[in-house]
């Protein structure tokens, strides 16, 4: 080949091999720490089997508390920091008052700090957890991209936009969900993880009591009024700190008990009860609510669940492992921690070496 030719063929190689590392993106993948942490999931796993043997209702609370970190700013452990002197948290906003599980995040991840120092991150705890509360409770295995990293900024500012507000209709929440490119089916399947957990009284007492402004015992008429009584017996008025179970009768297992209640109109909050006022998430509802068996809703949960574990994830440093899942990282954490390449890093060097090799040999 002549000269020139040469040239000109490797000057195409080189550009062709600096696009591709160029847009090349780390993202959350499955078994991101298989290298630098393989013990990692099995950790989460036995911690979360021994905490849920013990308070069983601590799956959906893990789940809530998953699902709103994710919808206030990307899943990135945000809602995990706690307050400064200068700055109110995410969890210290009023509407946050009633999420539970901290200490089991905080607990897993100085499990995982004792094995593997500074690599698994806070938010990824948060993703394994609430995966795992599923699995422990007879739901579908799921998949779970890991590879977050935590983000450093937590403002109760960003939680009123974030959250649906108290009455929100189903165009409401099916405009929220789209934000996040997320389906009104995507609606319609995750709130189907309120077939565990409980709910604060507060939650759903306006339901119950004062409905209307010119009666105070007046209740939702939407809501069934047998299930009303148990419910008005279960929390006074005024009541904010008792808990009730989400899916009555079967509020510690994963199934489709949540779809029936919804459709015989015993869905606990104003937003499930919302969900037969759309025809596409009415006919979810329904379609669950009748079927025989939760593979199509296991299946569906799945998806959706990996789908909202992606959105707003840091990664490529563009956050930071935190120590600890309370505070971001003093400034010499960093220093402390090993020196090593990241896989974009790797490519990257790979990259610019047979580049340099080509050059020298024209």
């Amino acid at each position: 080949m002549a000269p020139r030719s040469a040239a000109v063929a490797v000057v195409a190689v080189a550009a062709t091999l600096l696009a591709l590392c160029g847009s090349t993106e780390a993202h959350a993948q499955l078994g991101a720490y298989n290298k630098t942490c393989p013990q990692a999931e099995d950790i989460v796993f036995k911690e979360m089997t021994a905490v849920l043997a013990k308070s069983p209702g601590l799956a959906g609370s893990l789940l809530r508390l998953f699902s709103v970190d994710c919808l206030l700013g990307g899943c990135e452990g945000s809602i995990l920091l706690d307050s400064t002197a200068n700055n109110t948290a995410e969890k210290d906003s009023p509407l946050n008052k009633g999420l539970r599980g901290y200490d089991v995040v905080d607990s897993i991840k100085a499990k995982l700090e004792a094995a593997c120092p500074g690599v698994v991150s806070c938010a990824d705890v948060l993703a394994l957890a609430a995966r795992d509360s599923v699995r422990i409770s007879k739901g579908p295995y799921i998949p779970m991209p890991t590879g977050r990293q935590d983000g450093n900024r937590s403002s109760a500012a960003d939680v009123a936009p974030n959250t649906p507000k108290p009455g929100a209709n189903v165009t409401d929440l099916i405009a929220l969900f789209a934000r996040f490119n997320l389906t009104a089916k995507d609606l319609a399947v995750l709130s189907g993880a309120h077939t565990i957990g409980k709910a604060h009284c507060s939650a759903f007492s306006p339901r119950l009591y004062n409905f209307t402004t010119t009666n105070s015992n007046a209740s939702d008429p939407t809501l069934d009024a047998n299930y009303t009584g148990t419910l008005r017996g279960q929390c006074r008025a005024g009541d904010l700190a008792t808990l009730v179970d989400l899916d009555p009768g079967s509020g510690t297992t994963f199934d489709l008990g949540y779809y029936r209640d919804v459709a015989a109109s015993r869905g606990l909050l104003s937003t499930d009860a919302a969900l037969l006022l759309d025809g596409d998430t009415r006919a979810y509802v329904m379609r669950q609510a009748n079927a025989t068996a939760p593979d199509e809703f296991f299946a569906d949960f799945a998806a959706s669940f990996v789908n909202m574990s992606k959105i707003g994830v840091l990664t490529h440093h563009k956050g930071e492992v935190r120590r600890q899942c309370s505070a971001v990282n003093p400034p010499s954490a960093s220093s402390l921690a090993p020196v090593t390449m990241s896989a974009h890093a790797v490519l990257l060097a790979s990259c610019f070496i047979s580049i340099v090799t080509m050059a020298l040999v024209l």
